[in-house]
Formats: structure tokens, sequence, C-alpha cells
């Protein structure tokens, strides 16, 4: 008998500590092993990622500065306001057309959102999109002859800026009383696009 109860109770034992210390360390290093081999994937991620980007940069070192400084000019990281419509007086100059009556947006940026905050002479509201780009619309007025308008819209398509016309409004300034001029005013209100980041 004394023969039956040794076996039962080192049976008993075994299972005991099976169950009190064994099992738990077990599953402790099966969680171990789960959580180092999503760090050994987290990291051949970051590995992969690291090597893209080093390709990447690669290809943006062999860019050309200037072909880089028309890619920042063609769709800049910022609105840019200033510059545009210095660009497009620079423009019109040649044709007489100077810029009157420029009205726009002031913007604020909070919590990475572009908010129209004040608005400069009842311009049009920046368009809040979830776009990797951002609009901008600017207002203006300026006159000349019906050939120098051409000229300028021509001009302005063939910017490096991107500017899309958004409308035009002719007007005349007859008088009845004086002779027939060939000097229009014409109001413009343009969009431009600038990349968020």
């Amino acid at each position: 008998m004394f023969k039956l109860i040794v076996p039962i109770i080192l049976i008993a034992v075994a299972v005991g500590l099976f169950v009190t210390f064994t099992n738990p360390l077990y599953r402790e290093v099966v969680l171990l092993r789960e959580g180092a081999k999503s760090y050994d994937e987290a990291l051949d991620n970051s590995k992969a990622l690291e090597n893209e980007r080093d390709k990447l940069t690669q290809k943006y070192n062999t860019i050309d500065p200037g072909n880089l400084a028309k890619l920042e000019k063609l769709l800049p990281e910022n609105v840019d306001n200033i510059r545009l419509i210095l660009e497009i007086e620079k423009i019109a100059l040649p044709y007489g057309m100077g810029l009157k009556e420029v009205k726009y947006d002031t913007l604020e940026k909070e919590a990475g959102a572009a908010q129209p905050t004040a608005v400069t002479g009842g311009a049009a509201p920046v368009e809040p999109t979830n776009r990797n780009y951002g609009t901008w619309t600017l207002e203006f007025s300026t006159s000349g002859t019906y050939g120098n308008f051409l000229s300028f819209v021509r001009d302005l398509e063939r910017n490096l800026r991107v500017v899309d016309i958004s409308s035009v409004a002719f007007s005349s300034n007859i008088s009845p009383a004086g002779p027939f001029s060939e000097i229009y005013q014409y109001r413009f209100k343009i969009k431009t696009y600038w990349l968020k980041n």
C-alpha cells in the first residue's frame, strides 16, 4: 500500500508544481516570445522605412536645384500670398495693368487646420477640406485694353505657379457725354493651391 501512496503523492506534487509554477512561467515565456516577435517585426518595418527614406533622399539629392525651385514655385508648402500678389503684379505691369483693390483671406492655423480669421474686403472664405492641399482665393481689379487683357491672361496661364481663374467681370467707362474709351475695368477672382504639411 505504501508503494501505491508514494507515486500518487509524487504525481499530486508534480501536478501542483505544474499548476503553481511551471504553467504560469510557461505562459509568461509565451507572452514574452510574442512580444519579442512583434518587436522584431516593428524593427524590420523600421529598417525597411529607413531604407526607403534613404532611397528617396538619394533621389531627392539628384534633382537639379533649379528644378526644385520650380517645383516649390509650382506648388508651395504654404500660401505665400504676398509673393503671389507680387508675381501677378509683375505679370500685369508690362501691360500697364497695375493691381487695385486686392482682397484675400488672412489665415490662422490652429490645431493643424487652416481657418479664416479675418476677411479683408469681403473676399471668399478658404475652403476647409481633408485633401493634401489647400486652396486660397484672391480677388483684384485692374484696367487696360482688351488686347492687354488677353496678353495678361495668357501670361498668367504660362506662369509657373498654379492659378485657376474662377471669374472675370468686365465693365467699361462709357459716359454719355464723353468719347468711347477702349480702357475696360476687369475684376478677377483667382484660386491658387498649396501643399499641406
